[in-house]
């Protein structure tokens, strides 16, 4: 059975050999000589009996099934990397540690839960958790700072891996004694008209609002303020309607608190995102806590 398993070492070489461009630089990439690494991509070519590279001067190409290999590989050698980080932290017995970001909605309403379940399945993990704005959970990402974050803002960079784990439902929120209270229905134009209480520039639900309203003219806010918890005080207090998740307004919509106003047409919704730089494949805590996010068994 043994003998049927792929060699990991050769496959990391043939990777590298993709990645740099050519044997001799794949071989100096993994320190080895490139005699033998040569040799090594030959014996994987027979074995297989189909050419893997096309070689020329000027360096080396994957063939069709040379790409089709590589990117094989690599989610093979990726979870071979998870298993030797399993056991390097089981023979330690140190815990396996996380750092990850969450903005607002996300760190309140759904990561405690989250947390609870991977505390289940990974005991050993420890999880630092920092809560900011979508933002600059994003920023520090990038900086690499953080090495998970979850964020609520449609607008995210090219240059994050992202994965959307859930939809969030975007709602128009009132107090009782609003002119909107009897409302049925609000068009985004006159959501655009009347002035709003919103969370920060940086905020998701911020810019999830703005991209609801893009393309209208929309007038000053009639307050801005950096949580959850002080924008539904504010309306609640009669400031003015605000539009929030409706994760965060569910209590209070519950008890009578805040009323919604449903918008004309179809609800609003906006993804809530994993994202993180490097390998596009999570692995350790990382990829655990992402698969609770999504529900993944």
């Amino acid at each position: 059975m043994a003998s049927s398993w792929p060699n990991l070492q050769v496959l990391e070489l043939f990777v590298a050999v993709v990645d740099e461009g050519s044997v001799a630089s794949g071989a100096r990439k993994l320190g080895m000589a490139q005699s033998n690494a040569s040799r090594s991509i030959a014996e994987l070519e027979a074995e297989l009996k189909i050419a893997l590279l096309e070689r020329s001067p000027r360096g080396s190409v994957p063939t069709a099934m040379g790409r089709l290999l590589a990117d094989s590989a690599r989610e093979l050698l990726d979870a071979a990397r998870h298993f030797n980080d399993v056991m390097r932290s089981g023979r330690s017995g140190e815990a396996m540690e996380l750092r990850v970001g969450a903005s607002l909605t996300i760190a309140d309403m759904l990561l405690p839960a989250w947390l609870a379940e991977l505390r289940r399945r990974l005991p050993q993990a420890r999880v630092d958790v920092r809560v900011e704005n979508s933002a600059q959970v994003i920023e520090e990402v990038k900086q690499g700072t953080l090495q998970l974050g979850f964020v609520e803002t449609p607008n995210l960079p090219v240059r994050l891996n992202a994965l959307v784990v859930r939809e969030d439902e975007l709602v128009v929120v009132v107090s009782p004694t609003h002119e909107w209270a009897d409302r049925t229905r609000i068009s985004l134009q006159e959501l655009a008209e009347t002035p709003l209480v919103v969370r920060e520039p940086g905020s998701g639900t911020r810019e999830a609002l703005q991209e609801v309203l893009a393309g209208y003219d929309v007038v000053e806010p009639a307050q801005v303020l950096n949580s959850n918890a002080a924008v539904r005080v504010a309306v609640a207090a009669g400031a003015g309607p605000a539009v929030l998740s409706e994760l965060v307004v569910r209590d209070q919509l519950a008890s009578g608190e805040l009323l919604r106003v449903p918008f004309e047409g179809e609800g609003i919704t906006r993804p809530l995102t994993a994202v993180w730089s490097g390998p596009r494949r999570l692995t350790g805590v990382a990829a655990e806590l992402v698969a609770v996010a999504a529900g993944r068994a």
